[in-house]
């Protein structure tokens, strides 16, 4: 399944928390509410707003909760033919699949071949640092590049969102508290990045992270170590491999930071990038304005954005 946050183009409203069928867009509270209605439970359609809250934040804060109602919806709207609004894709515009995530934890130098390229040594521990939702921005939403920085690159990841709270997780229990997956482009500016040995301030600009296009739940991706991921710049291939070339692995990855930091439903956790990052060019090619960044991994989908100087 694939849950998407949308809103309207001709209206100005809050996100949504929706569901993608056959390339329309589904209000994920409206179905529900249709469920609720047709099992003849009167009382709760009258509630759904809290049932199931058509606001991204206040449903992933529910946590498997949520999700288990989101499945239902979505089974009942596609068993029984129901007749529900759906929203095509020119006439919405798309959020990032998690707005506003209480953390976002992101993971350095997790893959063999750019930890080569960026000349530096294999972690004996994950390379933990952070973003904050000041950063994220959905599928269509421009890249900004600042003044600031005149090295700004591109990083696709696979991203992990919590959905159920997560404290000292086994690794063999990892992936039961994973709501699903989506895309990241860790852009990072590489001049402020490296100016310190703390990399934040090259990692957490403000809208300078897209995520997306959707949320792909753990039924449709049962083991995540085998995806295939690539990024493009203008059409040409910068970087391709597979999740199976992680240094840590998903659910290791989910086991050590919960030992640490506990997990809330919502979390993002961007797990690394591969080789071919424009850092590492002969020579390097950092971002300008007007550049088309393409991502993609295998299960998921496509995630593109457009690079736009701050203003």
């Amino acid at each position: 399944m694939k849950f998407v946050t949308y809103r309207p183009k001709q209206f100005v409203l809050p996100y949504r928390t929706g569901f993608m069928l056959d390339e329309h867009v589904i209000d994920l509270q409206s179905a529900y509410q249709k469920l609720l209605t047709h099992t003849e439970q009167y009382d709760l359609a009258y509630t759904v707003h809290t049932l199931l809250p058509s606001d991204p934040a206040s449903f992933y804060a529910l946590g498997k909760i949520a999700f288990d109602r989101a499945k239902d919806a979505v089974a009942f709207v596609m068993e029984e033919q129901i007749e529900v609004e759906k929203w095509s894709p020119e006439d919405i515009v798309l959020g990032p699949p998690v707005a506003n995530p209480s953390k976002v934890i992101c993971i350095g130098t997790n893959y063999k071949d750019h930890v080569a390229e960026m000349k530096t040594n294999i972690p004996e521990y994950p390379v933990l640092f952070a973003k904050f939702s000041n950063a994220l921005i959905g599928p269509e939403e421009p890249i900004e590049k600042p003044g600031a920085t005149e090295k700004l690159d591109y990083e696709v990841e696979l991203a992990v969102v919590i959905g159920k709270e997560a404290k000292e997780v086994a690794t063999e229990h990892a992936l039961d508290y994973v709501a699903g997956y989506t895309i990241g482009n860790d852009v990072s500016a590489r001049d402020l990045q490296k100016r310190t040995p703390q990399w934040l301030q090259g990692k957490s600009l403000d809208h300078s992270t897209p995520i997306g296009p959707w949320l792909v739940t753990t039924d449709d991706i049962p083991d995540p170590s085998q995806l295939a991921l690539q990024s493009k710049v203008n059409g040409k291939m910068r970087q391709s491999s597979n999740t199976k070339h992680l240094i840590f692995d998903i659910p290791y990855l989910i086991s050590f930071i919960s030992n640490l930091i506990t997990l809330s439903p919502g979390d993002v956790i961007l797990t690394g990038t591969p080789d071919g990052v424009g850092f590492a060019q002969e020579p390097p090619q950092f971002l300008q304005k007007g550049d088309i960044v393409s991502l993609e991994i295998e299960g998921i989908g496509k995630l593109e954005n457009e690079v736009m100087e701050k203003e």
